[in-house]
């Protein structure tokens, strides 16, 4: 059911959205001579690697780590980076990932790689056997603001409580949360 509820959201929400992503990728163009896609290797269901699409919101040398781990990271986000993040446009590329059922909607966001802890937390607590998501239950209750075991326990309350009816309602406090910037650091 969630898959099928995926890839009948997913395939409007890309011919929807294809004006602003053209708007974006021409954005990021203007700005910088680099690609506008950023393929980032994240960690999905049972810990297998993929690559994410993203577009590009950093400087073309910004190292592959979480943004709270980069030092002076406000320096590396380029203009039209800070402005896509704020709005969550640099996610748009992600419904490709949806779409080809590496990712759901919602779900645990997926881990970089080289997020160590965190991918052994979810392992210790099971969450690994879910799909990741754009969004999900940690991303509507503090997103960038809350720590690796503060993220830990709410994808954990979403393994243990996850049903449509719940991700129709991670998906519809997610659009209050984009729209009010709430939760975003970078």
């Amino acid at each position: 059911m969630k898959r099928l509820f995926d890839l009948f959201l997913s395939l409007p929400l890309l011919v929807l959205l294809s004006p602003v992503a053209l708007g974006v990728w021409l954005a990021i163009k203007w700005e910088d001579q680099g690609p506008s896609l950023y393929w980032s290797k994240r960690v999905g269901k049972l810990n297998h690697t993929f690559l994410m699409p993203k577009f590009r919101s950093m400087k073309l040398d910004t190292p592959q780590v979480a943004t709270h781990l980069l030092d002076n990271a406000h320096l590396r986000i380029t203009r039209v980076g800070a402005f896509i993040r704020k709005n969550s446009l640099d996610e748009i590329p992600q419904l490709w990932s949806v779409l080809t059922g590496q990712m759901s909607f919602v779900g645990p966001r997926p881990a970089l790689f080289n997020q160590e802890d965190l991918i052994r937390l979810r392992t210790q607590k099971n969450i690994h056997h879910l799909k990741p998501g754009i969004t999900g239950w940690a991303q509507i209750n503090g997103r960038d603001d809350l720590s690796i075991p503060e993220k830990v326990a709410l994808d954990e309350f979403y393994l243990k409580n996850h049903s449509l009816f719940f991700d129709l309602k991670i998906l519809w406090l997610t659009l209050f949360k984009v729209l009010s910037k709430d939760g975003v650091t970078h």
